[in-house]
């Protein structure tokens, strides 16, 4: 009598799905809206708000009628909460998970759009780069580490008299 092969299958947690969404996901429905509330940060108003605007596809229901979300949703939320983070807007995370819906027809728009999106934070990183550049300068002036060219502390090259009396 031949024993039957041994089905693997992941069955990592939600906080692990949605903090390394890679592989394939498990399609199964099995994560209840706290657990993804919780794993995401996220709050549950917001998830379903998601749902109804179409940012995640309908979620499977219990019969009771209670969400259970599957990997696959927590791959899309991870994803669509790295575009936050980007400080991309709603609606252009919603025209994307359009075009994502479209199948490969839409790659090349999609590329475009994360392009545009890439391009947008390099320039917040630069900003963001020189204003630590600044506020590096400053404290070091406060501390007392910048000198002028005889040793003496040097006077901050943003210092306005204005700034000292509201700082």
């Amino acid at each position: 009598m031949a024993t039957p092969a041994r089905i693997e299958i992941d069955m990592r947690s939600c906080s692990e799905v949605y903090s390394r969404p890679d592989g394939d996901p498990d399609r199964t429905p099995r994560h209840t809206i706290s657990e993804v509330a919780a794993a995401s940060g996220l709050t549950a108003h917001t998830l379903r708000w998601y749902e109804r605007i179409g940012l995640l596809d309908p979620v499977d229901r219990v019969a009771g009628g209670q969400r259970r979300y599957c990997d696959a949703d927590l791959h899309r939320l991870a994803f669509l909460g790295r575009l936050r983070l980007t400080g991309m807007p709603v609606a252009d995370m919603l025209r994307y998970v359009e075009m994502a819906r479209q199948g490969e027809r839409t790659y090349r728009e999609r590329q475009q759009l994360l392009e545009a999106q890439r391009e947008e934070v390099r320039q917040k990183i630069t900003d963001l780069q020189a204003t630590l550049a600044v506020l590096d300068y400053k404290i070091d002036h406060y501390a007392g580490k910048v000198a002028d060219a005889t040793g003496a502390p040097a006077r901050c090259q943003y210092h306005h008299a204005e700034e000292e009396q509201s700082a």
